[in-house]
Order: structure tokens, then sequence, then C-alpha cells
């Protein structure tokens, strides 16, 4: 069901409504998302099982996930690599290939002629790269793609979509954030420890992109001082110095409620994660990829995480998170809140290193090591249990609609 949420203008800044979709595109995924409340941090069994990866090194693992026990899984190549995921209490899974392999089939794939409408995404459950072509793919297009992943000696699968993948601004009134020519969410509210600053997508507006609270530019909010799309991420800034506005580290979730927001966190698949929307309010659903290269009518962005979350035009740039923990950014996808289909998020933590930038009061990412052996004797529940299948649509960041002298009514209004 929609959640219908109110906000006070003042503290537009401060939420960060979660829906990518508005501005980036006018299709969303999410066939498998509901509409409830976020659930339960999965963050320890994540945070093991992606501290593995890390120290054992992508030669000798292919990626992690939370299995349906809650416990965290590792892909490993070799036996040593084996014994020490299962010394620190994870599950080791044999595989053929490394992410060094991996790597080399998705440099490959991006070597050969880009063709819009088409991504992929490295799955470790299955230690292939997953290639995903949406109705705008030609059969000789799909021709050269599948001659291009044949190559690959089996690591490659080929999948249709039923939607189009699309980052397209929508402009109409909502809980959203404005420019002259488009509609977004906010995302996360950042600080380089002097200044302030809005989180959004990158396709949601250029560098000098003015912002408001409202349509008519009545609640000037601050304008884009940095930006990336296409490229290597879908991640602008929007400096807030100069207006008279709250920003505290928060997520709308409509009916008066928040979520606190406490640090960044990378996502990991399996892990179920939770994204809020100035177009269809708040939504979940699971990651099932990661480091998603996407190539847009507007050009390819690589590095982002593939998911089963809805979203719709207007939900761009709003937050995906898990509890307490910033995960990403919407970016664009597939589909709709109605019948489903696959979205995309921009991580945080990689758009906040290349900002400056930090969630307010975080410390280290929530993403940071600890040791195996540390980690292996943590008590914590699983973070990043969570399999992304459904990309969504990239759309503007929202900010409130409301009027610089009352609260908004967030209205959720579906692609038209």
């Amino acid at each position: 069901m929609s959640h219908a949420r109110q906000r006070n203008v003042r503290r537009i800044g401060i939420f960060a409504t979660a829906g990518g979709l508005v501005c980036a595109g006018a299709v969303v995924a999410g066939a498998f998302a509901s509409q409830s409340s976020p659930t339960a941090p999965t963050t320890d069994a994540a945070t093991l099982a992606r501290t593995l990866v890390t120290q054992l090194g992508t030669d000798n693992t292919a990626g992690s996930w939370v299995g349906t026990d809650g416990k965290p899984v590792v892909a490993v190549t070799d036996a040593n690599a084996a014994s020490a995921v299962e010394a620190a209490g994870a599950t080791a899974k044999m595989v053929t290939r490394s992410s060094d392999q991996l790597a080399s089939v998705t440099a490959a794939l991006k070597a050969a002629p880009t063709v819009a409408g088409t991504a992929w995404s490295v799955d470790p459950k299955t230690n292939q790269v997953v290639v995903l072509a949406d109705t705008t793919v030609s059969s000789a297009d799909w021709t050269a793609l599948s001659a291009t992943a044949a190559a690959q000696g089996g690591a490659v699968t080929m999948e249709r979509t039923a939607g189009t993948f699309t980052t397209r601004a929508a402009i109409s009134g909502g809980d959203a954030i404005f420019s002259d020519v488009a509609r977004c969410s906010l995302g996360f509210n950042v600080t380089d420890g002097t200044s302030n600053f809005i989180l959004t997508a990158g396709h949601c507006g250029a560098v000098g992109t003015p912002w408001a609270a409202d349509q008519a530019g009545a609640q000037t909010l601050g304008s884009t001082v940095k930006d990336t799309f296409p490229g290597d991420g879908d991640f602008s800034l929007i400096s807030t110095d100069g207006t008279a506005i709250d920003q505290p580290s928060q997520v709308d979730l409509g009916n008066g409620q928040v979520q606190a927001i406490a640090a960044p966190a990378e996502a990991v698949v399996g892990e179920t994660v939770t994204r809020s929307g100035s177009t269809t309010g708040v939504h979940d659903g699971q990651v099932t990829a990661l480091n998603a290269t996407v190539n847009y009518a507007e050009g390819t962005v690589t590095g982002l995480i593939q998911t089963t979350v809805c979203a719709e035009p207007g939900d761009s740039g709003g937050p995906l998170f898990d509890g307490d923990a910033a995960i990403g950014l919407t970016s664009g996808g597939d589909g709709d809140c109605t019948v489903g289909g696959t979205t995309f998020f921009q991580p945080v933590t990689t758009a906040l290193a290349a900002l400056g930038v930090q969630i307010p009061g975080a410390g280290a990412s929530a993403s940071a090591s600890a040791s195996v052996t540390d980690t292996a004797t943590a008590t914590d529940t699983p973070t990043d249990a969570a399999t992304a299948t459904d990309t969504a649509t990239a759309t503007d960041t929202a900010a409130p609609t409301a009027t610089a002298t009352g609260t908004a009514q967030r209205h959720h209004r579906r692609h038209q």
C-alpha cells in the first residue's frame, strides 16, 4: 500500500526520499518488492561476508551473499580460502571463476560496441555474468551481443526483460525536489564537515541546476555543485548553504515516521533493502547483484547495485537503506510498482568517497572491515541479506512539495 506522508518544509533537506526513478527513467522494477515498512537490518552477516572477501582477495574469492538461513556465504576458488571462510563462521562455496576472472568477462562486454537498453552484473551465486536486454534491443544487436557472450566460455548468461531501461524526468507535484525541467527525490543529507549538502542522482541535474522544494520555486533548496552521469556512477551534490532548512540524517517513511541514518554501508547480495521515493513512497526488496553496468540511452553507467525494489519516475535520487545504514541512490531500471521490474542504485559509499562528503555524525563506513577473527566472533544479525533482481528507473530526487508556510502531504502517483 502507498504511504502518505507529511513533512515540514524546513525539514525537506533532512529527509532522504529514496525513489531515484523520476529523473532518470520512466520504468521501474520491483516485481518482488513489497510496500511495507523497512525490515530489520541484516548487518552482521553481510559485514562478515564483505570482510572475508576483502581479506582473502579477489583472486581467491568471487563475491558473497547472505543465504536464506541468514548465514553469510562466500564463493571461493581454492581449499585454503574455503578453510578460512569456514573457520570464520561463514559458509564456503567452491566456484571455478574468481572475481578477477569475472571482471575480465565484464571488461570484454564493455569493450564490445555499446547497445543501449542492455545491462550486466556479476551473480555470485551462479558464478556468472548476467546480461539483460530490454525490449528496445534489436534482434541484430541481441545476436551480436550473444556472440560476444559465447566467446567467454560459459561465463555469461543472456536474459531478456519485459520493460525498458530509462532515466527520464517527470515534472509533477508531490513530495519532491524540483528544478526547472525535472523532479527528483532527495537522497541523503550529507556534510563535508563545514557545509551541508543534499546527495541525489547525477542524472537529475548537471552542475548549476537550481533546486526548490516546490514546483513554483518558492522554497529554495540550493543548486548542484558536483555531478557524475553517465560514466563511473550516477550521483550529484546539491549545496544548501545560505538556505534556512534543517537537515537531520533521516529518511521519511510517511505518516510522520522517520528512519534515522547513522552511517553508509556497502550492499551484499541477498540483503533485504528499502527505498523511499517521491512518487511511490516506501518499498522493499532484495539485492541481486553488484557492480552492474547499465547502458541507458543517455550513456553507460558502471558500478551500480541491482535489486528487486520497484521504482517509478520521480523516485530518482531517493535513498536505499537497510535499517540505519545508507546503501544507495535510485538510478534507473524497468517496470513499475504494479507489475515489478529491475531497479539499479548508485552505491552511497562510492558517491561519498568521490564527492568528499559523509553522513552527518558517521564515523568509518559501516562496511569498514574488522579482522576475520574478530568478525567471526561477533553476534550481530545479518545485514546484507538481499538479492536484487529488479531495477528501478532513474527518477529525480524528490523533496517535499509543501509550501513555505505549512506541511506537505505526500502524494504517491503511479507512472503514466
